[in-house]
């Protein structure tokens, strides 16, 4: 795929010129990927890797968008070839997504790279040239994967080439991520649940992947998902990385606020991992469920985390459980663009051994 790095100013429309198709969020020719909450006049977007889609034939489409913070980043993606990214502001704007297109059949795809900590945005719809024509979505892709992950899953600092592993959230990319880069390998629907820092036991921050893993708004601790929308061929779990460093750091308030004064033994490392498993399990009592580790250095020589991992499995006693662990990059920061991939090919390689794809 073709990429400009640079982000592209996009025209804001003079709506009084020219007559336009609108099209409002739940329109039938409207495809979604991820988690998103949507009425009739509004999409939420929170989650990374979410995506809105179009089929149209005509030379120009535009969309409305307004962000909570204008913070996020999105991968304006066209004819699946070239793309360019795109800052939605603060408040509501229409932007022109592409135009000068070549006649015939298009599509324009709508991606997030960032985390939903950078805040949601707010999509209206599409609008099309009165004399364009909206076309059908795409036959459903029939395999589905979900994944439940931290920063290496979030796509974080991937694009820093500087080697700093910025946190600024114009470098992170989740269309980079080995998650999406498995899903595209496969032809696959996918959801992505990850949080940066996040953990099963403990995190950076007083939210575990056990208190988010079942929220429709990332931000809203009532806010449920309906795990009836979506049922994933397989789910791949990539947690433990900030629970690995944050059981040592015994003098900070959230350990001493999660464990007291001492470590958490094995035992109850195992359990936690059992419990977060077998509540995904609880979703969904047909899938695949695969555990990883990797690849930063919790898959390190001499580190006990695969261990535990391996002995929560096999405690479950569940014929549909593996596990799967991606030897350490051996190198500082965060998976960078080829290690991203590397993860990726060494997990596709895995998969296509259990999921006769």
């Amino acid at each position: 795929m073709k990429k400009c790095f640079l982000i592209f100013f996009i025209w804001i429309i003079n709506y009084t010129s020219f007559a336009q198709q609108k099209l409002n969020p739940q329109h039938k020719a409207i495809a979604y990927q991820g988690r998103i909450k949507k009425d009739k006049a509004i999409a939420e977007l929170y989650w990374s890797a979410t995506s809105v889609k179009l089929n149209f034939k005509g030379s120009a489409i535009s969309a409305t968008f307004q962000d909570e913070t204008g913070n996020n980043y999105y991968n304006i993606i066209i004819d699946g070839d070239s793309s360019y990214i795109f800052r939605p502001e603060k408040v509501k704007k229409t932007y022109i997504l592409v135009q000068n297109l070549k006649p015939g059949k298009h599509q324009i795809e709508v991606f997030k790279r960032t985390e939903w900590t950078r805040g949601k945005t707010l999509f209206y719809g599409f609008d099309i040239p009165k004399n364009a024509k909206v076309l059908p979505v795409d036959k459903p892709k029939t395999r589905k994967m979900e994944f439940y992950g931290n920063s290496i899953t979030a796509g974080y600092a991937v694009e820093d080439f500087s080697g700093n592993d910025s946190p600024d959230s114009t470098f992170t990319n989740a269309y980079l991520s080995y998650a999406h880069l498995t899903a595209k390998h496969f032809n696959a629907q996918y959801h992505s649940i990850c949080r940066s820092g996040i953990g099963i036991m403990i995190s950076w921050f007083p939210l575990i992947m056990p208190q988010m893993y079942d929220r429709l708004d990332p931000n809203d601790a009532s806010s449920k998902w309906d795990f009836k929308q979506y049922t994933p061929d397989v789910v791949i779990v990539n947690l433990f990385q900030n629970d690995s460093w944050l059981v040592k750091k015994t003098n900070t308030e959230g350990f001493k606020a999660t464990f007291g004064t001492q470590p958490p033994t094995e035992d109850f490392i195992i359990k936690s991992y059992q419990n977060f498993l077998t509540s995904i399990r609880n979703k969904y009592p047909k899938a695949k469920l695969v555990c990883i580790l990797g690849n930063m250095d919790i898959t390190r020589e001499g580190s006990p985390w695969p261990a535990y991992v391996k002995k929560a499995v096999a405690g479950l006693k569940d014929e549909k459980i593996y596990t799967h662990f991606i030897p350490y990059k051996n190198s500082g920061g965060h998976p960078s663009i080829k290690e991203q991939q590397d993860l990726a090919n060494s997990l596709i390689e895995f998969l296509a051994g259990k999921m006769n794809w």
